[in-house]
């Protein structure tokens, strides 16, 4: 799958999953570690943990298992590695404190 059509493919079961927030950084042009990460927000650690375990779900359903997780543990930043597509999943406490839309743009 191409990294646009896998992008929106994250972007739209972030949105079925209820996720606030998102925003997607292009950042081909910065590195070379991926073309996109997608930044967004749960409500609650379990809320983080849920949208997580189900974006999982899904990709493995298209047969694009994540290339790594980290964070499940404690829920408060959960990131989704899919190759060309990152994807954070964050409390909002933890995206007000590490800004990671400011340290990409």
């Amino acid at each position: 799958m191409q990294s646009t059509a896998l992008r929106d493919f994250v972007v739209e079961q972030l949105e079925e999953i209820k996720a606030q927030d998102i925003k997607i950084l292009d950042i081909a042009e910065k590195s070379t570690i991926a073309d996109y990460m997608v930044i967004c927000s749960g409500t609650s650690s379990r809320h983080v943990k849920s949208i997580a375990i189900q974006l999982i779900k899904e990709l493995k359903g298209k047969n694009l298992p994540p290339i790594g997780i980290e964070g499940e543990d404690a829920s408060e930043w959960v990131l989704v590695d899919s190759g060309d597509v990152i994807i954070h999943i964050m409390l909002p406490t933890s995206r007000d404190y590490y800004q990671l839309e400011k340290l990409w743009e």
